[in-house]
C-alpha cells in the first residue's frame, strides 16, 4: 500500500504579498522622514537672524585673560567640600576593564 503524499518539511515555502507590502509602507515612512526632515531645514532658513547670538557678535568685547567672572558666579576659595563632593572627586582603583581579560574567562 503507497504511503500517502505529505509535503516535504523542507520545501520552499512560496513567498507571500506581504513582503512587498511591508516594503512599500517602509518606503513610505522614509519619504515621510525625509519630507519632515526638508521642512525643518527648510524653515530654520527662513530667518537667520530670528536666532542670532548678540553676546557673540564681533564688536562685543570678549573676555581676556585679566578678566574675572562675576561674583556670583566665582567659587568660594574657602568653602570645605562636603564628604560626598570629596567621594565624588576621588580616583578610580582598581584594575581597568580590557577584552583580554575577559577573553580569558571564556576560554576554560
Amino acid at each position: 500500500m503507497p504511503k500517502p503524499h505529505h509535503p516535504d518539511k523542507h520545501a520552499p515555502k512560496p513567498k507571500s504579498k506581504t513582503l512587498g507590502i511591508n516594503a512599500l509602507s517602509i518606503g513610505a515612512a522614509a519619504i515621510g522622514l525625509g519630507g519632515a526632515l526638508l521642512a525643518v531645514f527648510l524653515r530654520s532658513k527662513a530667518n537667520p537672524a530670528e536666532h542670532a547670538a548678540p553676546d557673540l557678535a564681533l564688536d562685543k568685547h570678549r573676555p581676556g585673560a585679566t578678566d574675572r567672572a562675576p561674583d556670583a558666579f566665582r567659587p568660594d576659595p574657602t568653602a570645605v567640600p562636603t564628604k560626598a563632593e570629596r567621594e565624588s572627586l576621588r580616583p578610580a582603583t582598581g584594575p581597568a576593564p580590557s577584552f583580554a581579560a575577559d577573553r580569558g574567562s571564556t576560554l576554560g
